[in-house]
């Protein structure tokens, strides 16, 4: 990474890259590969990371498992009823429901 024309050295743990690919446990021969899919990722929250702490000439950014936000999990197929189900929720179950074809609505 650079930071006007130094460069800062950044590094990322086997275990954040594998949390940030989604998979766990990939084989070292794989790291390469794994890191250049995941780079532009590896490259902003090094970014991040760097903005966030003090400029210090020599500095290495390291990125852990802690750096790397958890995603929240999928939205499950449950429709909501009452007063919990927002604006939003209702128009796009409204869509849903214009959407799906009679016979599927059995």
């Amino acid at each position: 990474m650079l930071h006007d024309a130094d460069t800062v050295e950044c590094q990322i743990s086997d275990a954040a890259m594998d949390i940030l690919g989604g998979v766990k446990g990939t084989e070292s021969m794989a790291r390469q590969a794994q890191f250049l899919s995941l780079r532009d990722a590896v490259e902003g929250l090094a970014s991040d990371l760097f903005d966030k702490g003090p400029c210090v000439k020599g500095q290495v950014v390291r990125i852990f498992t802690k750096h790397i936000q958890k995603l929240p999990p999928p939205p499950t197929d449950a429709v909501a009823t009452g007063p919990e189900l927002g604006a939003d929720q209702a128009a796009s179950l409204r869509v849903i429901a214009e959407a799906r074809p009679a016979s599927a609505a059995q």
